[in-house]
């Protein structure tokens, strides 16, 4: 490795002070965080698109007075758009869209000082937790590059996992930050629903299953980037409940005694595997040396029934979206316009679905939360594996043979897609390794409202058994 960078020992909460403190340059730390990029992402491919010579020039000019200010980030290219660059959602029909303006995310990153050098690769509209699609081709997982390293977020997850940037957007509709922050060893954070808008996109009533965020190396960066980030709009339809505090103090206090619901397997599901299962066994005495209650418990949900909500709201918004793009163009789908997964459920969810299925769609939703907020009343947090299964080889979920998808994808989200559906917040905190030296990452999920909770225990449970913030080599 050359010598030690700033970029190398410091996250992005410590940058923003050094460069605050005068003890670093702003240009320099861009420039650095480029030649990184340069130097790292031909093998890895997880930008999409690159904005170099823009970020310099914004550097130059002077940054906003933010707590991001000079600190280099990378955007989601899904539904986070960023001004003069393509729009894609990993899409061939949307490849050249290109926006005017910044999302409201974007918009706030900004503000705050950050430089956006560029966006990240995604499968096509999210709808995969592996990042291989065809428009950017597949990204590959930093420590095994014949392995996946998650989705669809997955792009975001390499760049931070080596180094190239310190912090970078992510979203999650299924599982999108929480399954790549436990493939690549990160700290990932689901908000729950109406924390973060998503603006100037609305899906079904604001997007009632997907949510925006980042992916870190520390607890205290997520902090940061929500305190950034949260906050409704007028007339959001849905908002959430006002911290007490600054996520970045609820994250520095301490959680207290908390009962924690331990669970195996989803309310109608096989376990995870052997290896998963060892690391939640571990991080449970971790919760329990740390003088947490850990009580064994089953999810109160089946797993069919959430997974076929989840898809219903997710597929309906989807069709919708390939529809209006189609409008816009003033044609008819074109028989390259979508990868073939993609193109079998347009076709499903353009044909055959109802308003009233979408309606109960939404019901389940609220069924399932009740369900799990009522477990949320007997434990303060709920612990189970993030995902069933270790870190797959590249193909194991390939949207050009469906079949794959059938096959895998259920369990790959079996633990994080019902989050989504009830909206709770949840988090994948990476907490042990497999027998190939891949991590593995173990998930929490609390009530509505809980992100100061997650954050508080999060930085417990990092300060007690800290994991490594980079993958070796980078």
């Amino acid at each position: 490795m050359p010598s030690e960078h700033p970029l190398d020992r410091l996250d992005a909460t410590g940058l923003a002070a050094a460069l605050r403190a005068g003890e670093i340059g702003a240009r320099e730390v861009v420039e650095e965080s480029i030649s990184r990029i340069e130097r790292h992402d031909p093998a890895l491919n997880a930008i999409a698109h690159e904005r170099f010579e823009q970020a310099l020039a914004e550097v130059d000019a002077g940054l906003p007075d933010g707590p991001l200010r000079g600190v280099p980030v990378l955007i989601k290219d899904l539904y986070a758009d960023v001004a003069g660059l393509p729009s894609t959602r990993g899409s061939r029909l949307f490849a050249d869209l290109v926006p005017d303006e910044d999302s409201e995310l974007v918009r706030r990153y900004r503000a705050a000082g950050a430089v956006v050098l560029g966006t990240t690769n995604v499968p096509e509209f999210g709808l995969n937790a592996s990042t291989e699609g065809q428009l950017f081709g597949p990204c590959r997982n930093p420590r095994d590059l014949e392995c996946s390293p998650g989705g669809s977020s997955g792009g975001s997850a390499v760049a931070v996992a080596t180094g190239m940037v310190p912090v970078a957007t992510a979203s999650d509709g299924g599982g999108s930050i929480r399954i790549p922050a436990s493939m690549n060893g990160l700290f990932g954070l689901k908000p729950g629903r109406g924390r973060v808008s998503p603006a100037p996109y609305p899906s079904l009533l604001a997007g009632p299953v997907s949510v925006h965020h980042a992916l870190t190396t520390t607890v205290r960066d997520s902090a940061l980037l929500l305190d950034v980030s949260h906050g409704s709009l007028p007339g959001d339809a849905f908002a959430a409940p006002t911290p007490e505090a600054p996520f970045v103090e609820l994250a520095a206090r301490a959680p207290g005694r908390l009962r924690v619901g331990l669970a195996t397997a989803p309310g109608d599901g096989a376990e995870a595997s052997a290896e998963v299962l060892a690391v939640l066994r571990r991080a449970a005495d971790l919760l329990a040396d740390l003088g947490h209650e850990i009580v064994e418990t089953t999810l109160d949900y089946v797993l069919e029934e959430s997974q076929g909500g989840g898809a219903v709201l997710m597929g309906s918004g989807f069709a919708a979206a390939v529809d209006a793009r189609l409008a816009v163009l003033g044609r008819e789908l074109r028989e390259d316009d979508l990868e073939p997964f993609s193109r079998i459920l347009y076709e499903h969810y353009s044909s055959s679905l109802s308003g009233p299925d979408v309606t109960r769609a939404m019901e389940t939703a609220q069924r399932v939360g009740w369900r799990l907020g009522r477990q949320l009343r007997t434990y303060d947090v709920l612990l189970t594996p993030t995902l069933a299964e270790p870190v797959p080889p590249l193909g194991t979920l390939d949207t050009t043979r469906p079949e794959t998808i059938w096959e895998h994808a259920g369990r790959f989200a079996a633990f994080t897609s019902v989050f989504n559906l009830t909206g709770q917040p949840a988090m994948s905190l990476p907490l042990g390794n497999d027998a190939r030296g891949l991590p593995i990452g173990v998930q929490v999920a609390a009530d509505l409202g809980g992100e100061g909770l997650l954050l508080s225990l999060a930085t417990q449970v990092e300060q007690a058994a800290p994991w490594e913030r980079r993958a070796p080599g980078y």
